[in-house]
């Protein structure tokens, strides 16, 4: 199980050399006496960078960018590892700077996210980057869900794909609780039919071919996907229950053909009700998920 650290910032940036200039040992320099103190002037946090560990790196990265309660990526020279590890960051959590030396060429869909620029050269543009680096580490650790990630914002809350999905998923959910509905009503005067047959002996009738169905009605009890009311989910359960009743009496046709025969005429009527009860109120659910905003 993978914990929170609410101790690290963890940085995103290259290792190796990305250009004639930031070579191995500026990159190693550049963390070591520049991003490092800087973070660390905020004594809530331990800069670290990811390292050569035994096991998976890459599983280690992940876990870094996940727990991270605050991620740094420098976008300098455009390396494909920091673009990657950006990305895992952003598709999980909020609280991620970005930052790039002056002159980079940010893409168009990280142009627009806020990036701060450093300058190595010139006191007044490095006091500057300074003041809003902390600021903006600060703001991170002080308000962990103010949004930074399109791609989170993309796929949850109000109106985003997520809801989308889950509201189209319910919505397929109902429709199966209702042709289940209309396909036990059928079921259930098939099998009164037989049953009456059987009973007056004019024709030996087999009531052991007739199944009630459950698995929708099932699923809707079980992982409750509707926001209703409890009266609601007890009509579910007294559906569930009468049905699983009569299919269980069903199987014991052969051995009792009068006595399930009985049953299922006596209990027609209540579990018809039950039924169009369900299958009214899901009705009216369905109707309010479709209008959802």
């Amino acid at each position: 199980m993978m914990l929170l650290d609410d101790r690290i910032c963890f940085v995103i940036m290259p290792f190796s050399e990305t250009t004639s200039m930031h070579t191995s040992d500026y990159w190693t320099n550049h963390f070591d006496n520049f991003l490092k103190p800087l973070i660390e002037e905020n004594a809530q946090l331990t800069a670290t960078r990811s390292r050569a560990v035994r096991g998976s790196i890459p599983r280690e990265i992940i876990t870094s960018l996940i727990n991270s309660p605050v991620v740094v990526a420098d976008l300098t020279d455009r390396n494909p590892n920091v673009y990657w590890e950006l990305g895992v960051r952003q598709s999980f959590r909020h609280g991620t700077i970005t930052i790039a030396e002056e002159g980079t060429n940010l893409p168009f869909d990280i142009y627009g996210k806020g990036t701060l620029f450093y300058s190595t050269t010139g006191n007044a543009k490095f006091a500057d980057f300074n003041i809003r680096f902390k600021e903006a580490i600060k703001d991170c650790l002080d308000n962990p869900d103010r949004p930074d990630s399109d791609v989170l914002e993309t796929i949850s809350g109000r109106g985003s794909l997520f809801e989308i999905f889950r509201k189209e998923e319910a919505l397929r959910r109902l429709d199966a609780v209702i042709a289940e509905c209309d396909r036990n009503l059928k079921t259930l005067k098939w099998a009164s039919s037989a049953a009456k047959i059987c009973r007056e002996g004019t024709q030996q009738k087999r009531l052991d071919i007739y199944r009630l169905s459950t698995p929708a009605i099932e699923m809707l009890l079980t992982n409750r996907y509707l926001r209703e009311e409890p009266e609601f989910y007890q009509l579910v359960t007294d559906c569930w229950e009468a049905l699983a009743v009569i299919n269980n009496h069903l199987v014991d046709w052969r051995l009792y053909p009068e006595d399930v025969g009985s049953i299922v005429l006596k209990t027609e009527d209540g579990v018809t009700k039950l039924l169009n009860q369900l299958r009214s109120w899901v009705q009216s659910a369905q109707e309010r998920v479709r209008n959802q905003v």
